[in-house]
């Protein structure tokens, strides 16, 4: 894995803005930013990336029965009480599931550590499937990049045949997310344009003008009943929303399902850890709430957890990460080295719901800046990554957005 300076292609913001790919600079700031890319080899992206993904995928998906059944993890995950049947119903029924991307700290170099999986509402899709993949081609046509320079990016084609083989031709498909955002609209646009390619009627609304009939079916803007809807928007808000006590009856499929809430949420991380203790690719986690219990002897699991929590208390001391169990783009994170906060979210959003405690992995430094690599999950297999960088150790809402290759 390295960071390699290339040329920039010299028309590349006025071909951003004529595919719609309207938030390539944000604020001022660069978020698309060619002047350099990453290159692995194809043993990296295989052996260190891919194959461990499409593995956490399938242990995550254990995951969700686990905690389904176990009314106790539901409470440490912050879903509300009223709607753990909805939840727990949307897994049983078998409703599908489209895509997904983990976050990895990796470096080159030994296994890919999880950091998170956003699994519900992830964004930066367009630009992973689309974008990058449009910059390669560019790229090679110039002689920028030599004959033979691939990139793991199968991320759009894999879509169009999970919409294929999800639904059936011709089937209606809603899409939403809430109004005025283009980061979000790109993300909605790219979905729907798999879905039109897999032969799929694609619509969409934004959130606030959603309706609801007098029999209890949500419309869009132009009163079409919606019987599968893709939603940009995320369970944890949606479950505390009004709108919640009308979804069991609304005979809406809701992509992703209110199972995803419970991969989705930062809780996911301790509760792989206490399955997989040891796994190459997790790091220790634990429920801050566990950890007070088994301290103090107090709690069901207190011994269990204290046993576990002997085990890592060497490296959880030399370095940890404090994440709420719900939060979005770096909010309320805290890095601790050594006893010291090296590290700390000037956004406090979340900063109010229970907490998990993960071990360190930092992200390496290429140029002074560290990369998180996003791993595309559709359908149960890793098809692809998209790759942003920042000079914060915490991996932010303007972080950019890095291509990479395949060399060699």
């Amino acid at each position: 894995m390295q960071k390699i300076m290339l040329l920039e292609r010299p028309h590349w913001r006025e071909h951003a803005r004529e595919v719609g790919f309207t938030f390539a600079d944000m604020y001022g700031e660069p978020y698309w930013d060619e002047s350099s890319a990453y290159a692995f080899s194809l043993d990296q992206i295989e052996t260190d990336l891919e194959d461990p993904a499409t593995e956490l995928h399938a242990m995550c998906r254990e995951a969700v029965a686990h905690i389904i059944a176990d009314e106790r993890l539901m409470e440490r995950l912050a879903i509300p009480e009223a709607h753990r049947d909805l939840v727990a119903e949307s897994w049983q029924r078998g409703d599908p599931e489209i895509y997904g991307r983990f976050d990895f700290s990796y470096n080159g170099q030994g296994p890919a550590k999880l950091l998170e999986y956003n699994a519900d509402t992830p964004t930066s899709l367009y630009e992973s499937a689309a974008f990058q993949w449009q910059w390669l081609e560019d790229q090679l046509k110039a002689g920028v990049l030599p004959e033979g320079t691939d990139q793991f990016n199968g991320i759009h084609e894999a879509l169009v045949a999970r919409f294929g083989a999800v639904f059936e031709q011709g089937s209606d498909l809603h899409f939403t997310a809430v109004a005025d955002n283009p980061e979000d609209y790109g993300t909605v646009e790219a979905m729907g344009w798999a879905a039109r390619e897999a032969g799929l009627g694609a619509h969409y609304c934004d959130l606030d003008k959603i309706a609801l009939s007098e029999d209890g079916q949500f419309l869009d803007d132009e009163d079409r009943v919606m019987g599968v809807l893709f939603k940009l928007y995320p369970w944890e808000d949606l479950l505390r929303d009004d709108y919640a006590d009308h979804i069991a009856g609304s005979q809406c499929l809701f992509l992703e399902p209110a199972w995803k809430a419970l991969l989705s949420n930062k809780g996911l991380l301790p509760v792989l850890w206490n399955m997989f203790e040891g796994h190459p690719n997790l790091l220790p986690a634990f429920f801050e709430q566990d950890i007070d219990e088994a301290l103090t002897g107090r709690g069901p699991a207190a011994a269990d957890v204290a046993d576990a929590f002997d085990r890592s208390t060497a490296q959880l001391a030399a370095g940890h990460v404090s994440k709420p169990v719900l939060s979005r783009e770096g909010a309320s994170i805290t890095i601790v080295e050594s006893g010291e906060i090296v590290e700390q979210a000037q956004n406090t959003d979340y900063a109010e719901h229970p907490r998990v405690i993960q071990a360190y992995a930092p992200l390496p430094r290429f140029d002074g800046f560290r990369p998180v690599i996003g791993a595309w999950i559709i359908g149960d297999a890793c098809v692809g990554i998209g790759i942003r960088e920042d000079r914060s150790r915490i991996t932010q809402d303007l972080s950019r957005f890095k291509p990479h290759y395949i060399s060699g």
